[in-house]
């Protein structure tokens, strides 16, 4: 009964951290681009630095009438919003906060969060397939081909962390992680964190949405609390990987001093606002360069990184 319970209570610690620090990481996005773009908004709604910039987003999209075109396949039109956000709350269960504090200890931890960060982008493709718009459908397919492209690099860099660690448990790959990986493991930390974003399609890889040519991409039919989940499941997925690159390549809740979740949280934000940085400092990539990135750029990075681990597994043997 006691192992139950305390299953139970880690389980409402991470629901609990999933429904508060997607919202978090928005009204950051607010604050950040507010002050790197003088965004008056965000700066001043409700008073007292902006408090209520998210407070009225949530407002605005209660409000708004839940549109389906006619010629949209209803079922899957309806369902896409939850394919996009709840694979990222699947993913939060197997990360580790702290020493102890995780949902479910995996033995595949690794294969099974990135497994399922897979299944989220499946919720865009089938909201541009299913809309019934000619710009959402090319938002779709874009998605669907930036997945293929990203997704190898993403599981390369991953992979070296675990054949360093010699584990595939996200837990164990925090305890057996040392701080001098943090030169050799670097290269597969960006990569890592650059195909995340790409997963993502978090600026400056937005060429699904690209509003300038597809007006919102998948979510151009998408009104109210609908295109609200998809906005939340980009915040989840910002934190999701966020936590990823903190547990994989800089240590999880490791660090002097503070608790260990305390030390989670910190690198979870700083990575959180590198993200929103990204956002307001770089142009769109062209579709071309987005793909020659991956497979010309990323790729080689990735097996460069699992030669070097593989030099170094050897080396210390």
């Amino acid at each position: 009964m006691a192992d139950v319970l305390d299953v139970v209570v880690r389980l409402a610690v991470i629901v609990a951290a999933f429904l508060v620090l997607p919202l978090v990481v928005g009204q950051t996005e607010h604050k950040v681009m507010a002050h790197m773009q003088a965004r008056l908004g965000p700066m001043y709604a409700g008073g007292f630095h902006g408090w209520a910039q998210l407070l009225a987003d949530g407002v605005k999209f209660a409000q708004k009438e839940d549109v389906i075109p006619a010629a949209a396949d209803r079922r899957v039109f309806a369902l896409a919003p939850a394919v996009a956000l709840v694979p990222y709350f699947v993913v939060m269960v197997a990360v580790p906060v702290g020493p102890g504090l995780v949902g479910v200890d995996l033995d595949a931890g690794l294969f099974f969060v990135l497994a399922v960060m897979g299944v989220g982008v499946l919720g865009a493709i089938m909201a541009g397939w299913s809309s019934g718009n000619k710009y959402s459908a090319l938002g779709g397919m874009r998605s669907a081909a930036q997945l293929m492209a990203y997704e190898l690099p993403l599981v390369l860099a991953a992979s070296s962390v675990a054949m360093a660690a010699g584990t595939l448990s996200l837990p164990g790959i925090v305890e057996a992680w040392q701080w001098w990986w943090l030169p050799w493991q670097a290269i597969g930390g960006v990569v890592f964190f650059v195909a995340g974003l790409a997963e993502l399609r978090r600026p400056p890889f937005d060429m699904p949405i690209a509003e300038s040519e597809l007006v919102m991409g998948p979510i151009t039919e998408y009104t109210g609390m609908r295109f609200a989940l998809f906005m939340l499941a980009e915040y989840a997925g910002i934190v999701v990987l966020s936590a990823l690159t903190t547990v994989l390549f800089l240590g999880g809740w490791r660090g002097p001093w503070l608790p260990g979740p305390v030390w989670t949280l910190i690198k979870v934000f700083a990575l959180a606002f590198v993200v929103i940085w990204l956002r307001v400092s770089y142009p769109r990539l062209r579709e071309d360069q987005l793909q020659k990135l991956a497979w010309t750029g990323l790729v080689p990075l990735a097996l460069v990184q699992l030669a070097l681990t593989g030099v170094v597994k050897v080396a210390i043997a």
